[in-house]
Parts: structure tokens; C-alpha cells; sequence
């Protein structure tokens, strides 16, 4: 599907209107299911009392959920193609709705963890479908800042949503509370299928397509540099979810209470929103690896300097570290039209965020074995380090997206003579 198919698609209807339509739509789900995901992190420290669970068992909770949305990216955009883009997406909307109405009844780990399996399957459908909308949507350079604001989008959901439900555990039980955010979440469901029945999708477009009936060439993701770009998403997300996950253990290690974790964590979020969307568009200026060099420079040099701070100072220093966090994912999101052709676009998608989402998933419960093994600062130190491994892959992908686009341009030079 191009970009001329949306305008195509919905009659006379004017191509800018239903571009912006398919980018509110993607940003609004993204909110809600961003939202969704972290709020898990105010969740943990409840879960540990409740259930008296180690930093190994907390950070295996967490796997759960990130785990069942990795491994469903793929499923899910194949699903997508043959059951339309806003029935699926919805549908998945209202899924992980209903397993927050199941964590606020969990009376055992045991239905804790069916409760975040289910929500994490739900909540595999919204990557694949709703960044491939945009990227269709806004075909070419364009793609990399419209990628930008729809992960910026992400965390207005991820500040808004855990701050929410930071005040709802203030009040009422942390039970009730995940009720509350179940309804909000089946809300945001309808309006998913409503928003979205009006917006051609690109996934039920593709279902048309001659080439759909062929076996998935999947070596066409080996090519062109994918594997560096994926590499380095796997190992910027285990970081993440790494120090997000353990960072109100650190927090209330320094002292801090609920409510400050509430605000620390909506904090990080309010500098990872504004870094997705300033880094999507400097990426598209500066390029690849200079973007990288500054962003996870950043993160390590924020994590080491967040350790030995006093609760005041850490709180005023989480923006600048959410900032250097989440920047570099929009570069990486945004180079994935880059580096395949339209055709493989949503399949690269659910692989890269297969893997991306799968280190998110598997890194809290190894950091969290760390954590327990040798002191959670020690572990802490070592999510900075591991971070720094991106900076030479980064550079090696800049080299190949260098090649490719001199490739383009030789191609030019010959179409026009």
C-alpha cells in the first residue's frame, strides 16, 4: 500500500486529512497501550509485599507480560492481514483491558501471572499494526519524524496513565485500581474501533496483494543491515526495562515513598516522551550514529551519576535520564523503512519489535539474578555498562546505510539518463 492508496480508499477524501486521521489513531492507541504496559512498574513494589517475592520473582512477573507481547508480534500483524488492521488492534485493546480487570482479582502468583501473560498478548497487536499505518501513511523521509511523534505519543500514555493510577493507590486499594485502569482500557478499545473503522489499513490492504500468498522470504531481514539495527534495539531495550524495573527498588532505597516513586516514574517518562520525539526528527538531521553516540552516551553517564544522589537531586535528574533512555528508539524505529522494501515493511516491524520487546522481557529477570546475587547498585552499574556495546554497532550501520544510499543514487543518476 503507498501512500496514493489511502485518498483512494476512502472516496474523495482529502490525502492530507487522511494522513493526519491515521497518525491520531496510531498515537491514541499507542497512549493507551504504552500507558498500560508501564504503569506495571508502580504495580511491583505492591506485588512484592503482597506476595513477598524477591527481585528474581519480580523481575520473572515482568517477563511474563513483555514476553507474551513479544513473542505475538509477528502472529499478531499476520493476523492483521487476513482479520483487517482495526478489528485486531481493537480486539487486543480490549484484551489487555480485561487482564487488568484479572490482576485487580489475583489472590495468588499463580493468577497474577495469567492476568500479565494475557495482557501481554493484548497488547502485542499495537506495534506492528499501528507503526506500519504510519510509516504507509507517511511514505519516505517523511516517515522517520511522523515515527518520531508516534512514539512520542507512547509516553503522554506512559506519564499519564501511571500517574493516574498513582493517585487511585493513594485512595482506594491497588485491587480497585487496576479495575479502574481495566474500564479505561476497554473505553479506549471502542474508540480504537470506531476511530479506526473510517482509516484504510495498510494490513488489510496488503491482504490483496499477489505477493501475500507466498511464503514469508525471511532472509530478505538479513539483508542491508536489519541485524545491526536489531541488535542494537535488543540491547537499548534491555537496558530500559532493566533500569525501569528495578528503578523504584532504588528509589526506596534512598527513602522515597509511593507517591514520590509515582512521580519519579512519571518524571522519566515526561524526558522519554520529549526525547522520542526531539530524537526522531535529529536522527533524520544528524543521522544514525552520531544521534546514538549522544543517547546512550547519555544514559550511561545519567545512571552513573543517579546512584550516589540524594532523593531531591535524583528526582531532578530522571527527566535528563528519560530524555537519553527512550531517544535512541525512535532513530531505531524510524530506520527500519530504510533498511526494507514496502513489501517486507510489516514484517520488519513485528520482527523488530519481536526482539526489541523479547530483551525487555528477558533482561529484568537476569538483572534481577544480579540484583539478588551481588547488590542491586552493582547490577545498576552494569545496565550502564552494557549499554555502551551499541556505539560500535551503531557505526557499523551508518556504513551500510551510507552504501545504500549511494546505491539510490546511482540508481537516479541512470533512470534519468
Amino acid at each position: 500500500m503507498t501512500t496514493a492508496a489511502l485518498p483512494a480508499a476512502t472516496g474523495r477524501a482529502n490525502p492530507n486529512h487522511g494522513r493526519m486521521r491515521v497518525l491520531c489513531v496510531a498515537c491514541g492507541a499507542h497512549a493507551l497501550h504504552d500507558g498500560l504496559t508501564d504503569t506495571l512498574y508502580l504495580l511491583l513494589p505492591m506485588w512484592q509485599a503482597q506476595f513477598a517475592l524477591s527481585y528474581a520473582a519480580i523481575g520473572i512477573l515482568r517477563a511474563l507480560y513483555t514476553g507474551a507481547m513479544a513473542g505475538f508480534q509477528v502472529p499478531a500483524a499476520q493476523l492483521a492481514q487476513r482479520g483487517g488492521g482495526a478489528r485486531v488492534l481493537a480486539g487486543g485493546t480490549a484484551v489487555a483491558a480485561v487482564a487488568y480487570l484479572l490482576l485487580g482479582t489475583s489472590s495468588s502468583v499463580a493468577l497474577l501471572s495469567v492476568a500479565l501473560v494475557l495482557g501481554g498478548i493484548g497488547s502485542s497487536t499495537q506495534h506492528p499494526i499501528a507503526s506500519n499505518l504510519v510509516a504507509t501513511a507517511y511514505e519516505g523521509p517523511r516517515s522517520r519524524g511522523a515515527l518520531g511523534t508516534y512514539n512520542f505519543a507512547g509516553d503522554l500514555g506512559k506519564m499519564a496513565l501511571p500517574s493516574i493510577t498513582a493517585c487511585l493507590i493513594a485512595v482506594i486499594s491497588w485491587r480497585w485500581t487496576g479495575t479502574v485502569v481495566g474500564v479505561i482500557g476497554l473505553l479506549g478499545a471502542g474508540a480504537v474501533l470506531l476511530s479506526l473503522r473510517a482509516v484504510p489499513s495498510a494490513s488489510s490492504v496488503a491482504a490483496i496483494r499477489p505477493e501475500q500468498g507466498k511464503a514469508p522470504d525471511w532472509t530478505k531481514l538479513l539483508r542491508n543491515g536489519f541485524p545491526l539495527l536489531l541488535t542494537i534495539g535488543v540491547i537499548d531495550s534491555a537496558t530500559r526495562m532493566g533500569f525501569l524495573t528495578f528503578l523504584p527498588f532504588l528509589l526506596q532505597s534512598k527513602g522515597a515513598g509511593l507517591s514520590e516513586i509515582g512521580v519519579a516514574l512519571t518524571l522519566v517518562f515526561a524526558g522519554g516522551a520529549a526525547g522520542k520525539l526531539v530524537c526522531g526528527f535529529l536522527g533524520a538531521r544528524l543521522g544514525v550514529l552520531p544521534t546514538v553516540l549522544i543517547t546512550e552516551g547519555a544514559t550511561t553517564a545519567g545512571i552513573l551519576a543517579l546512584l550516589p544522589l540524594p532523593i531531591g537531586a535524583a528526582l531532578a535528574l530522571l527527566p535528563l535520564i528519560g530524555v537519553a533512555l527512550n531517544g535512541t528508539s525512535s532513530v531505531l524505529y524510524g530506520t527500519v523503512p530504510d533498511l526494507v522494501t514496502a513489501d517486507r515493511r510489516e514484517t520488519a516491524f513485528g520482527v523488530f519489535y519481536t526482539g526489541t520487546i523479547g530483551a525487555g522481557a528477558l533482561s529484568p529477570a537476569l538483572y534481577g539474578l544480579f540484583s539478588d546475587a551481588i547488590g542491586l547498585t552493582p547490577a545498576m552499574l552494569l545496565v550502564a555498562a552494557v549499554v555502551l556495546l551499541t556505539l560500535p554497532l551503531a557505526w557499523k550501520l551508518t556504513r551500510v546505510l551510507s552504501a545504500i544510499a549511494s546505491d539510490l543514487r546511482s540508481q537516479t543518476a541512470r533512470e534519468v539518463l
